[in-house]
């Protein structure tokens, strides 16, 4: 497959050529599905390491997480549409199907979930996602990719007999890809603000740059469709960042505009994440935060809402 076009159609396999290999490499995706007061992300995705090729599924709840390995044969893609499946579990860009019973963590989930009115970041060549030009570097450790800001989802999914329901709710999707997870990093992402149809996403990582780190940001907004995005590329600043295990407040420069995010963590549950492709670090995520985002240009509020169920990482 053409590296051009796996780098302007990320949501499809970027690994092929690694399952053909023992270098190590990683890919997953994350779906995230929200109503009002309920949610559940599922993370699909392949890791290699020395100890051979694996498939897996995550799935974080508010109040659990699970991890279920699968054989890599259990692991099959298709790039046109993009779709994946592993053993009985399908996902792609219009739904997911969810059938799982694993008796080691008395877990049992089933169900289906329909996506519709996909809404993305606006792209371009020099800009093929959020990364952007670093898009085009082929050393980099982590690759990140939004692949859809807000959609309508309708469905269910039945967790250990708990139905979760959704009715015309929001959901989200992203993927990462590559050999390691930053070793330090935030990430936040919202879409169930209370007054306003708007989604957000922020990434601030200390990434591996050859010889020296840097503290890279991506962060979009989207209000009413309209977009503002703050990243490393378009010459964002970073004016604050006081974080710690429980907390954050961030404030992003570009320009006139001026973009604060406060949150306090809610309880997070274990993921884990992919270190030189073994699956083996522990993070903390939890899906129940609550953030308040503030958009300013001078000292003119553009934008001030707060969102629930929202997705939050501190590392």
């Amino acid at each position: 497959m053409n590296k051009l076009f796996l780098m302007k159609n990320p949501d499809l396999f970027q690994g092929d050529k690694y399952l053909k290999t023992n270098k190590n490499y990683f890919e997953g995706w994350y779906f995230k599905n929200t109503n009002k007061d309920d949610g559940i992300s599922f993370i699909p995705g392949v890791n290699i390491d020395d100890k051979g090729k694996k498939a897996f599924i995550q799935i974080i709840t508010k109040d659990s997480s699970y991890f279920i390995n699968y054989n890599i044969n259990d692991f099959e893609f298709k790039f046109n549409p993009f779709n994946i499946k592993i053993a009985n579990n399908y996902f792609s860009k219009d739904g997911i199907h969810i059938d799982i019973k694993d008796d080691s963590q008395n877990l049992n989930i089933y169900g289906d979930i329909k996506y519709s009115h996909n809404k993305n970041i606006n792209t371009n060549f020099l800009n093929p996602n959020i990364m952007g030009p670093f898009s085009y570097i082929p050393f980099m450790e982590c690759n990140h990719a939004i692949l859809c800001m807000q959609n309508d989802i309708s469905g269910f999914i039945n967790i250990n007999q708990n139905v979760i329901s959704f009715n015309g709710d929001v959901g989200y999707i992203e993927k990462d890809w590559g050999i390691s997870f930053p070793q330090s990093y935030i990430w936040c992402q919202g879409n169930n603000f209370q007054k306003s149809d708007a989604s957000f996403m922020l990434s601030i990582a200390d990434v591996p740059f050859k010889v020296f780190n840097f503290k890279g940001i991506i962060c979009v907004l989207i209000i009413n469709d309209k977009e503002y995005k703050f990243t490393t590329y378009n010459n964002t600043k970073l004016v604050e960042y006081s974080v710690n295990s429980n907390f954050l407040n961030i404030t992003l420069k570009r320009g006139a505009y001026y973009l604060n995010l406060s949150s306090a963590y809610n309880i997070g549950h274990k993921l884990f994440a992919p270190v030189k492709g073994k699956m083996q670090k522990n993070i903390f995520e939890s899906i129940s935060s609550v953030i308040k985002v503030t958009l300013k240009k001078d000292d003119d509020i553009i934008f001030a809402d707060v969102s629930t169920n929202c997705g939050l990482e501190i590392v």
